[in-house]
């Protein structure tokens, strides 16, 4: 990730501060891995019963690389299912803030009144060597580690 990169998502992670978020929705186009990356981090993290959740426009299934990945930093991927935008109450409250995290793909939209941030990361499902599909999933990981550590100013959990 490059300079630029991590002063947006410093200032995004500012923004949701400042706004005291009640509740995220992580989204990207199949709900199959950096969403469910997303979701299990933040549940991990915040305070219990914080609403998180993750969705996508074309939900497929989760990868199960999402459980080794989280597994190896002791988060439990126990209760993520891939699912909808649909199936999600956006109403105001329960959903404040909506993390797009597409890279390579025309990230989903969502009608509401919500804070808005986009954090880029690449799909780590793109590789197809098993070896390199992990690696990616582990960048991708570590990366929302370090993002979501900052937004509730944790020590690193690896």
């Amino acid at each position: 990730m490059n300079e630029k990169t991590d002063q947006t998502w410093r200032e995004d992670i500012i923004l949701l501060k400042d706004n005291n978020i009640n509740g995220v929705l992580f989204l990207c186009r199949e709900n199959a891995a950096r969403s469910q990356l997303a979701e299990g981090i933040f549940r991990h993290m915040a305070p219990k019963g914080f609403p998180v959740f993750s969705a996508g426009s074309d939900p497929s299934y989760i990868d199960p690389l999402v459980e080794k990945v989280l597994s190896e930093v002791g988060i439990d991927s126990q209760g993520l299912k891939a699912k909808g935008i649909d199936s999600i109450d956006l109403k105001v409250g329960k959903v404040d803030a909506v993390v797009t995290l597409c890279a390579e793909e025309q990230c989903p939209m969502v009608a509401g009144d919500m804070l808005r941030v986009h954090w880029e990361l690449p799909d780590p499902r793109r590789r197809d060597e098993y070896l390199e599909r992990l690696k990616e999933f582990r960048l991708v990981r570590d990366e929302l580690l370090k993002r979501l550590q900052e937004w509730f100013d944790k020590p690193c959990l690896h």
